[in-house]
């Protein structure tokens, strides 16, 4: 018996060695893997790097002052790997043939969506936020890094934003949750209490809709535990799906629900022998709460008598 408590405790410990393995080459930074910035222009043969970002300063002194209050600045002027090191070139590629005629820039001129982007995947790649950027919905839509980040001045604290504010700049495309947002009942985004980040990973997801969770579902529980269940009385509808009766981005109905108070309820539950037409229900209190009133557990019950979700 001993033995068997020996050989089950010397297995338990070589699986907490491999999770503890695998953990730590997960968490671990990837090198950066810089580009062939010939192969990415053609313009860039032949070019060296100048590694000296004085020479830079000469005409753009204007451009560096505001870069050297970013992220990447701080990060770089560390050195910690060859790519760093670079300074400007690390982003900008080679800059002799520049240097030569300043007069225009035309080694990174007309690179396509996904070129502007491997320079960023040069250190952005394989992280856990943008493990799922290739073959992403903002991938496939010729979206590059730049298209909502700008790299040269620290607009927000954080992730380099091309606006002012995160939601600022989703809304550069998705003016319909711009509308959605200004609405009666509404996720606190414009509060600037939480971000479209929160629930959504604009560099791709597992998921529909770029979902932080593997479902709607989850993602909504993230914030609203208190929903999730499980419930000895489940309501099908809440454990399939939120967007059921709830409208994510806003809504002018109360607690952003896609119909105004019974009339959410009566899209399913229509039928005969019960006071659940509009009229009865849509006035029965002063809040106008409708079926509510008194099914009051709407997303499941742990009650013994709560089959009819009443308590």
């Amino acid at each position: 018996m001993k033995g068997r408590y020996t050989s089950i405790a010397l297995a338990c410990a070589g699986v907490l060695i491999t999770l503890t393995v695998c953990v730590s080459v997960l968490a671990a930074p990837r090198a950066p893997r810089p580009v062939d910035w010939a192969a990415l222009n053609p313009a860039f043969k032949d070019a060296t790097f100048v590694k000296d970002t004085s020479v830079c300063l000469t005409c753009h002194e204007d451009s560096v002052k505001a870069y050297e209050q970013t992220t990447h600045h701080h990060a770089f002027r560390a050195g910690r790997t060859g790519l760093e090191a670079l300074e400007c070139e690390s982003c900008h590629g080679p800059r002799s043939k520049h240097v030569e005629n300043p007069g225009r820039d035309f080694a990174l001129e007309g690179l396509d969506a996904d070129h502007r982007s491997s320079i960023c995947l040069q250190c952005h790649e394989g992280g856990r936020n943008q493990m799922h950027w290739s073959g992403s919905a903002h991938n496939a839509a010729n979206m590059s890094c730049d298209s909502c980040h700008f790299v040269m001045k620290q607009k927000t604290e954080t992730a380099l934003p091309a606006r002012h504010s995160e939601q600022e700049t989703c809304y550069q495309c998705h003016a319909s949750v711009r509308g959605q947002m200004q609405k009666a009942s509404h996720h606190p985004v414009r509060e600037g209490k939480i971000s479209c980040s929160n629930c959504h990973n604009p560099h791709g997801t597992i998921s529909t809709s770029l979902l932080r969770g593997s479902s709607l579902n989850d993602t909504c529980y993230s914030c609203h535990a208190d929903k999730r269940g499980p419930f000895i009385w489940e309501h099908p509808p809440a454990r399939d799906n939120c967007g059921t009766c709830h409208e994510a981005h806003g809504s002018n109905n109360r607690s952003m629900l896609l119909a105004k108070g019974a009339f959410q309820c009566t899209q399913c539950h229509s039928y005969g022998g019960h006071i659940n037409v509009p009229r009865y229900n849509r006035v029965s209190t002063p809040t106008n709460s409708g079926c509510v009133n008194c099914h009051v557990a709407v997303h499941g019950s742990n009650h013994p008598s709560g089959a009819k979700l009443t308590r």
